[in-house]
């Protein structure tokens, strides 16, 4: 079994108030959030759990256009502004 190390950290009362209302909701702790928040902020997740997540971004039915369709949909260009 792989050891688990300890680590403490310090919150401002507010924050901690606020995950420990989410933690609840979640029903879970918040040394659970924060090590959730961990692992998906610094990309720790399984090589499966990338895959998944692919697989379901090129699952999504999204509108796409060609180059020239989107940059007519987005801003206007810095020289074109008055």
């Amino acid at each position: 079994m792989d050891q688990v190390k300890k680590a403490t950290i310090l919150f401002p009362p507010d924050l901690y108030d606020q995950l420990a209302v989410l933690a609840r909701a979640r029903s879970s702790s918040v040394g659970e959030l924060v090590r959730d928040a961990c692992r998906r902020q610094y990309f720790l997740t399984t090589r499966d759990e990338r895959r998944a997540a692919v697989a379901g971004i090129a699952a999504l039915s999204l509108p796409v256009g060609t180059p020239e369709e989107m940059e007519l949909e987005s801003v206007p260009r810095a020289e074109s502004l008055p």
